[in-house]
């Protein structure tokens, strides 16, 4: 059973001062973005009193954490609902926050299912800016809009104050509404990040199954079932794993335990520090675009609870999965999606990765038309961005 953290009466982490500006990430992906921006903004404006709740790295950033969102990160209509209890106490008690202490934003990261909920919700009871009261909302990282869900742009326009985005056509996505949106790069590129990923011919294999504990069920065991008929069928090569927080770790060596014979192959790492890698596969994540930007050769995989992904078949309306596809429109990473991700194919998979030299060099070309593509001419950082909004 996967850890629920206890959500405290009214989030009541004393506050010191009165908040100029909450953060409120709920993925460990959007959590190492905001403190970045966290981080940088009070460089700039060390006077402000910043709140959040997120995780451990806007902690470290000098958020006053009120609550680690980042300990349930769940994807998938199915896995929301088992959750669901959870899910509406917390809102409620992150809702009667914000009315009681009104800071003067509410900066959303990501994390759409939750976030925008919050939004609609301070906008219907009087708080938000747009509908009489005091506080700004603010987005960061927008809801993928261009790939499902079209309409939620126009309730976005209706809610929020400012939206700043990390790709330079979604600028253009928002067009037709009249809501601020500003292209602010993307932070792989921008800022450095814990994990400096690099392309290593002779390095371990990488193995990256994602941030949730769902992710890490369904995919994890299919990676290392591929590892272990790789090492029988092709060559002896070590590989790494890499994991966010302690939670992932507890469930990760859950999955590793049940392969003993590959227990003395495999490194785990926290996402932090230089990892150097020879080729990859990966889940569909934030992490997959990293890889991608790194120049590492892989594969992408994406499997989830049967009828959540009946659901995605309906409603996503783009060609690939991976974000480094989308961008590039091509399968820079090919993808095996549900029973398409079989651990022998995926094995001969990451052989091709280490041995074709036609994988290697593509890889390596589309990896700089990535790079090119995301440092496009911006018109500000999130921070600075940020910072205008709170003068």
């Amino acid at each position: 059973m996967s850890y629920v953290p206890v959500i405290p009466d009214e989030l009541d982490t004393p506050v010191h001062g009165a908040v100029d500006l909450l953060i409120i990430a709920g993925e460990h992906s959007g959590d190492e973005h905001a403190a970045v921006l966290a981080k940088n903004l009070k460089r700039d404006r060390p006077e402000l009193n910043i709140a959040a709740i997120g995780g451990q790295k806007l902690d470290e950033a000098g958020a006053q954490l009120l609550f680690d969102l980042t300990h349930l990160s769940v994807v998938g209509f199915v896995e929301v609902l088992k959750h669901y209890k959870y899910f509406k106490q917390l809102f409620g008690a992150v809702l009667d926050w914000i009315k009681k202490n009104k800071p003067r934003a509410v900066l959303f990261v990501d994390y759409p299912g939750f976030n925008l909920r919050l939004a609609k919700a301070l906008h219907e009871a009087g708080v938000a800016r747009k509908s009489g009261g005091s506080v700004q909302l603010l987005y960061y990282i927008s809801p993928q809009v261009w790939a499902w869900k079209e309409k939620r742009k126009y309730e976005m326009a209706k809610l929020l104050d400012s939206l700043s985005v990390i790709f330079p056509f979604e600028v253009d996505c928002f067009a037709d509404t009249d809501l601020e949106t500003t292209f602010v790069g993307h932070p792989f590129l921008q800022s450095k990040q814990d994990c400096d990923l690099v392309y290593q011919p002779g390095g371990n294999l990488l193995l990256l199954a994602g941030s949730r504990v769902a992710n890490v069920k369904l995919i994890l065991p299919i990676f290392l079932k591929a590892y272990e008929i790789f090492l029988v069928k092709y060559e002896q090569r070590d590989a790494t794993i890499v994991y966010p927080s302690d939670t992932i770790l507890a469930e990760i060596r859950r999955a590793v335990s049940r392969f003993p014979d590959l227990k003395d192959r495999i490194r785990m790492v926290p996402n932090e520090g230089r990892i150097a890698a020879s080729a990859v596969l990966t889940s569909s994540g934030t992490m997959s675009l990293r890889c991608g930007l790194a120049g590492i050769p892989g594969r992408v995989v994406h499997r989830v609870q049967f009828f959540t992904y009946l659901l995605g078949r309906y409603f996503l309306k783009v060609p690939y999965i991976g974000i480094a596809n989308l961008l590039l429109e091509k399968p820079f990473y090919p993808e095996f999606i549900q029973n398409k991700a079989k651990p022998a194919v995926l094995a001969e998979e990451l052989n091709d990765c280490l041995t074709s030299e036609d994988v290697i060099k593509i890889t390596s070309e589309d990896s700089e038309k990535l790079k090119r593509l995301l440092t496009q001419e911006k018109e500000e950082t999130p921070w600075s961005w940020l910072s205008n909004r709170l003068t």
